[in-house]
């Protein structure tokens, strides 16, 4: 199969990603899940402005790739480990934004501010623990820091977005970044305060029921 919707829709999400700053050159990565242990990935050293559909590529569950001319994101093994550990998700997203990055530089986690935190990403934005990039021991920290939510901090990298679709990924992204950025000049301006618990765990209500996820009670 050529998967044209899906590399149409991958394509438009990932240069929606640059255009919003979440990633300058090629730095970054987005994916899709497609079916029979296939996903589609933004491929290594392309610039977004110049990516094309006919960039992406498909690749197995040893990531392999189906066009040998192609070569799937560095952070592959990253996207992999997320769908494996997470069937809710279609799409997956690793962003290098300005606030989100420096909260991750300094390895601390951004706790429910603001109620879209809980609802739209599932509670607090945990920092994974430092692992090396590209390798598995990176994705397997940011796979724990994830949990059930949509959005985790990369120690001293950047972030790991996800949904169901490429446009729900990036859309993570968008609202970890300003977040982030809230959540740093209220630290200055102060100290930032979480929502109350109560209202958090009716939000992890809405959050879970929402994206089709067991509610914990």
């Amino acid at each position: 199969m050529n998967w044209e919707s899906e590399r149409r829709a991958l394509l438009v999400a990932a240069q929606a990603m640059a255009a919003r700053g979440l990633v300058a050159g090629t730095s970054g990565n987005l994916s899709t899940r497609l079916q029979d242990g296939l996903y589609l990935v933004t491929p290594a050293s392309r610039a977004y402005d110049e990516m094309t559909e006919a960039d992406l590529v498909v690749v197995n569950e040893e990531l392999e790739p189906a066009e040998a001319d192609h070569i799937p994101s560095s952070e592959s093994l990253l996207h992999l480990a997320v769908y494996h550990a997470r069937p809710d998700l279609g799409a997956v997203a690793h962003t290098h934004s300005i606030y989100a990055s420096a909260a991750a530089a300094a390895g601390i986690a951004i706790p429910p501010v603001l109620d879209e935190v809980v609802v739209q990403l599932g509670g607090p934005i945990e920092c994974a623990e430092y692992g090396p990039p590209a390798s598995e021991e990176l994705a397997r920290k940011a796979v724990k820091a994830l949990g059930d939510r949509r959005a985790a901090l990369l120690r001293n990298h950047g972030v790991v977005g996800a949904g169901r679709t490429p446009a729900e990924a990036v859309e993570a992204c968008v609202l970890v970044e300003r977040v982030a950025q809230i959540f740093l000049f209220a630290e200055l301006a102060g100290g930032a305060k979480p929502l109350p618990a109560e209202v958090i765990d009716a939000e992890r209500a809405i959050y879970q029921m929402r994206y089709g996820l067991q509610v914990q009670r």
